[in-house]
């Protein structure tokens, strides 16, 4: 049995699929003063693979790609359920407010 067929039923139910463009800490104050034309550093590199989220929960990483005039994803590795992978932008916590792009 394949594991879309071991899934039933089931398989209908709705899914947030986020793509993650990376991650960075900021103070309220400084979030409380961007304006338009506003620049946010993030914490991943150009040429990094972005993290793939099933509700909140990671899955995979990719590319972004055109396909016609929208943003598209190609998945470039599935991470395993056994494996355990934590979002690459993933922080400890504190008193920052977290800017996912």
């Amino acid at each position: 049995m394949n594991p879309a067929e071991s899934f039933g039923l089931i398989q209908d139910i709705d899914v947030h699929l986020t793509v993650e463009l990376g991650r960075t800490k900021m103070r309220l104050r400084d979030v409380l003063s961007l304006g338009e034309d506003s620049v946010v550093m993030l914490d991943r590199l150009t040429d990094e693979p972005l993290d793939v989220l099933i509700n909140g929960k990671l899955i995979g990483r990719g590319e972004v790609i055109a396909q016609g005039s929208r943003f598209a994803l190609r998945i470039l590795e599935l991470v395993g359920s056994n494996q355990t992978a934590t979002p690459s932008g993933a922080a400890a916590g504190g008193s920052s407010v977290e800017v996912a792009g």
